[in-house]
């Protein structure tokens, strides 16, 4: 079987505009590629990265790092894309130039898809090698499947073969990336531990195997919050190494992270960004915060939790539909009732929760029926 040569570690492989254009102009897709929304900061780093490289890696992982954490290249100023410890993300890089496979694990929410996709943007430089794990997934959707029409008429060929991200991944010595890993049936999970530990796929329908070019892995994704987790084996998770991704630590670090993805995405969805002044995303981000821990933020009165998970990401969607409700139906600002709009969906998964417990958040003046009090649609 052919295979297509792997990219070399040179700095002839960094980043060029013209290898991370999109087929279409940039202003009509809502959410591009990370190695495409982020273009413009890997050719900064990739031009000033001088350390080494492992195999096939765009930039180094001194450089993976600063480009998620933030920093500069020369006069260019990276943005951070996680906020966090520095530790984790050193530990996921490191991980990532061994043979071994990286796990991401924590709650919904907490920025686990988007490290993974910006992993595989910075170090190969192609975050689009991704398997989306369900409950019915089979194994042809981690190694490969077949054009059937072609199979019937030809019989078992390499043009009858449609590989998988992971097969492209292996040839091509790239990342791919497992989403919700623990989502997947356990046999079919399995798959993989060859795969991992051999670092090869053989395909003996046609006596013939793919191996591992440098630069291969794979990243996973992985909550053990949801319903319908199937845990995985003791064989396969011995060939990952786990970095948990906590929820952010302080009440000012959520608040930067909702604050800055809001902008980001904001412009995407053409909403201005004075539609989302700093004290309502502190007041929804404290909510939140107090939701979660089932007490305010002084400790002096408790809260029942619902059973929602109340993530960052949850907080986020919750200013931009407040946004789009101030801009369209109000007049351009995001206020209480906004927000509201938008809580009660985030929080109450099922009827069990009253509304009426979500009228009682106290506000931030310590007001006895709370800030939402009024605005929950069903109260």
């Amino acid at each position: 079987m052919k295979r297509s040569p792997g990219t070399g570690s040179a700095k002839t492989s960094a980043y060029t505009s013209e290898a991370l254009q999109p087929s279409v102009p940039d202003d009509t897709i809502i959410r591009p590629h990370a190695e495409t929304a982020y273009a413009h900061e890997l050719a900064a780093l990739a031009a000033t990265d001088d350390r080494p490289r492992p195999a096939s890696w765009r930039l180094s992982p001194w450089a993976v790092v600063t480009y998620l954490l933030g920093g500069k290249a020369g006069e260019t100023v990276i943005e951070p894309k996680y906020y966090g410890q520095r530790r984790l993300i050193e530990i996921a890089v490191a991980t990532l130039a061994t043979d071994r496979a990286l796990l991401l694990l924590g709650v919904p929410g907490t920025a686990k898809t988007w490290v993974s996709e910006h992993l595989a943007a910075a170090i190969s430089g192609d975050s689009t090698l991704l398997v989306q794990g369900t409950a019915g997934m089979n194994e042809e959707n981690l190694r490969y499947g077949w054009n059937y029409a072609r199979l019937l008429a030809e019989g078992p060929s390499e043009k009858a073969l449609v590989p998988s991200p992971v097969m492209n991944a292996l040839r091509d010595g790239k990342i791919v990336r497992v989403e919700e890993l623990t989502r997947i049936p356990a046999d079919v999970q399995d798959s993989l531990i060859t795969l991992l530990s051999e670092k090869t796929l053989p395909v003996p329908e046609l006596s013939t195997e793919v191996q591992a070019r440098r630069g291969f892995n794979l990243i996973a994704t992985s909550n053990d919050r949801d319903k319908g987790v199937n845990e995985l084996s003791a064989a396969l998770r011995r060939r990952f190494n786990t970095v948990v991704l906590p929820l952010p630590d302080s009440l000012d670090e959520e608040v930067t992270i909702v604050q800055n993805r809001v902008a980001a995405l904001g412009k995407s969805l053409e909403l201005p960004p004075e539609a989302a002044p700093l004290r309502e995303i502190q007041r929804l981000v404290t909510v939140f915060r107090e939701l979660r821990s089932g007490k305010t933020e002084d400790g002096r009165e408790k809260i029942k939790s619902p059973t929602a998970t109340l993530s960052t990401a949850e907080a986020i969607s919750v200013i931009h539909q407040g946004q789009s409700l101030a801009v369209h139906f109000g007049d351009g600002e995001l206020r209480a009732h906004d927000l509201a709009a938008g809580l009660s969906g985030a929080i109450i998964k099922r009827p069990g929760y009253g509304c009426r417990r979500l009228a009682g958040i106290p506000g931030d003046r310590g007001e006895k029926t709370g800030w939402l009090a009024g605005f929950v649609p069903g109260l």
